[in-house]
């Protein structure tokens, strides 16, 4: 048990290391497009969390205070 714990160890501390690494100037390009981002539209993001949760009548914790009313 102790040697394979010992295997198991050292392959995912090989595992971890390998797998960093850094962008290259000409894959920034890539990654910083609009389509790459998590929330294309950040501001209508919150404008639809807003009025789902003030439909809703919970709050998501998104900086949105009020209560199922839609007030703040």
């Amino acid at each position: 048990m102790k040697i394979f714990s010992r295997i198991f160890a050292v392959l995912l501390t090989c595992f971890l290391t390998f797998s960093c690494s850094s962008v290259s100037p000409w894959e920034r390009g890539i990654l910083a497009k609009p389509e790459m981002a998590w929330e294309p539209d950040p501001l209508l993001g919150q404008l639809q969390e807003h009025v789902y949760f003030s439909k809703e009548g919970s709050a998501g914790g998104y900086g949105a205070g009020g209560g199922g009313c839609g007030c703040n």
